[in-house]
């Protein structure tokens, strides 16, 4: 008996731990995302993270190992949050256009938001650098969840793979400059609504001539 009782403490007592250490990490997520988002990636020093996180950079070294991971991590965060928001969208019986239009329309939920705003910076500080972390970054992940999003929605329509990259680059590229558009407006930002149903109208000329019998 006692050693069952024993036993379930100590598997409490992991689970609390595990707990914490969800905790510590989002809490140093967070930190990293709102000082880019207030302050602008240059800003966002070590000090800022602590001070914003409220703990040691020990800390922050014990979860990540250092900037470059937490800035990875951030952006593994960012990636998952937009498959969240349009991985339901082909679950059900809807229609290839009807698909088009959920998903710009989530993917700019994602594209919009203050989160991937810090996201755009942490990717556009690495463009163009010799930093091995960029190649991890960029395009390398985001194109691997992106694709396999796409595929999962639009596996009914017939594409070459290389006309099926370029749709999803210009997808990506049209979601990108609309979000570094509102970036560059500041508060006076808007959803582009218009810019939004010229893309969706793009996707369903591309796509829906193509749909399989």
């Amino acid at each position: 008996m006692s050693t069952a009782k024993h036993s379930g403490s100590s598997t409490e007592g992991r689970r609390s731990h595990a707990e914490r250490t969800a905790q510590t990490r989002e809490s140093i997520m967070s930190a990293v995302v709102e000082s880019i988002a207030e302050v602008g990636f240059q800003r966002t020093t070590a000090a800022e993270i602590t001070r914003r996180a409220g703990v040691t950079w020990g800390a922050v070294q014990h979860h990540f190992g250092g900037k470059d991971g937490i800035l990875l991590a951030v952006l593994e965060d960012s990636f998952h949050r937009f498959n969240l928001r349009v991985s339901a969208i082909g679950d059900s019986d809807r229609s290839l256009e009807k698909r088009i239009d959920l998903f710009i329309d989530r993917a700019w939920e994602h594209f919009g938001s203050s989160h991937y705003r810090s996201t755009l910076e942490i990717l556009m500080s690495y463009a163009g650098t010799d930093d091995q972390a960029s190649e991890r970054l960029w395009p390398g992940q985001m194109f691997s969840a992106w694709n396999r999003v796409w595929e999962g929605l639009f596996s009914d329509s017939v594409q070459t793979r290389r006309e099926s990259l370029a749709l999803q680059r210009f997808t990506i590229s049209s979601l990108t400059g609309l979000a570094t558009t509102n970036l560059l407006a500041g508060p006076t930002a808007r959803r582009p609504t218009a810019e939004l149903n010229v893309l969706k109208s793009a996707l369903k000329s591309c796509l829906s001539g193509r749909a399989k019998a």
